[in-house]
């Protein structure tokens, strides 16, 4: 499993499906979009009904078989912060 935060801001969330989907061809990607959060900076980034960010946080979320995950890896530093992406192992009961 890997998950890679973003927010909006960065502006690296379609070049970063695009290569997942036709380059690294990963079974399937899920984005969610945050409704508060804060990173780094410490600066809270919320939505409200009246106000709208467009700098609410992003989750990328992916699995696929170890060997695929691992290639993977190495070219996501290219897309995105490596400091903002993490992975774990899962298991898919059959």
């Amino acid at each position: 499993m890997v998950r890679i935060y973003l927010t909006e801001g960065d502006h690296t969330l379609n070049a970063l499906i695009r290569h997942l989907h036709d380059v690294a061809k990963v079974q399937g990607v899920t984005v969610f979009r945050a409704i508060a959060g804060f990173g780094h900076s410490g600066r809270l980034h919320s939505t409200a009904l009246v106000d709208l960010s467009l700098d609410l946080p992003l989750v990328v979320e992916f699995f696929d078989s170890p060997e695929r995950i691992e290639a993977v890896l190495p070219t996501l530093g290219a897309l995105t912060d490596p400091r903002h992406v993490v992975t774990w192992s899962v298991r898919i009961p059959v």
